[in-house]
């Protein structure tokens, strides 16, 4: 019963774990906002200036949850307060369940997780504005241990694979990162 509690919250975690890191592995691909016939918009500047903005807003966001997680899960804390300084829901509460789930078993995270994240669409017309955000986690020094003895939570070794995320920007102007997955079947 035990080992396969232990396969269940290892392939949890790893999921969640793997949601963080966004390297590289595509193309930077992006999505303007376009304006409506008729209407001359505003000029040719702004746009690109303001998806800018946006995307180095989106990418700071993305860096500092990465960070926040690192210490959250070294730390065994799912309320760190710093996971809500770059998190939204539906993806906030679906990392501090895993943070818990690791703590009720005894385990916490260590070692470095690597991440390079592209941002591959910008779509400031939605609403609200969005950018996805894609990389290739390397989560092969990043490993789930018992808190205890440090020792390694059996099937927990971590993958060089694609994950995403969603940056959303909120009515008070911060850019949260609301959405992300794991592709461990997709290495990269």
């Amino acid at each position: 019963m035990r080992g396969r509690q232990l396969r269940s919250l290892t392939a949890y975690l790893a999921t969640v774990a793997a949601l963080g890191a966004v390297a590289g592995c595509g193309t930077d691909q992006t999505t303007t906002t376009a304006t409506a016939v008729g209407d001359p918009g505003p000029p040719a500047a702004k746009p690109e200036a303001d998806e800018q903005t946006a995307r180095k807003a989106a990418l700071a966001a993305y860096s500092g949850y990465l960070a926040a997680s690192r210490k959250a899960s070294g730390r065994s804390d799912p309320q760190h307060p710093e996971l809500s300084t770059f998190l939204a829901d539906p993806l906030l509460t679906r990392v501090r369940v895993a943070i818990r789930t690791a703590k009720q078993h005894g385990a916490v995270r260590v070692g470095t997780l690597v991440s390079d994240p592209t941002v591959t669409a910008v779509d400031l017309a939605a609403v609200p504005p969005t950018v996805e955000i894609q990389d290739c986690l390397d989560a092969t020094g990043w490993r789930l241990v018992y808190a205890r003895d440090k020792r390694v939570v059996p099937g927990s070794r971590g993958t060089r694979h694609l994950a995403t995320a969603t940056a959303t920007r909120y009515p008070d102007g911060r850019w949260l990162i609301s959405a992300g997955a794991s592709h461990e079947d997709q290495p990269c």
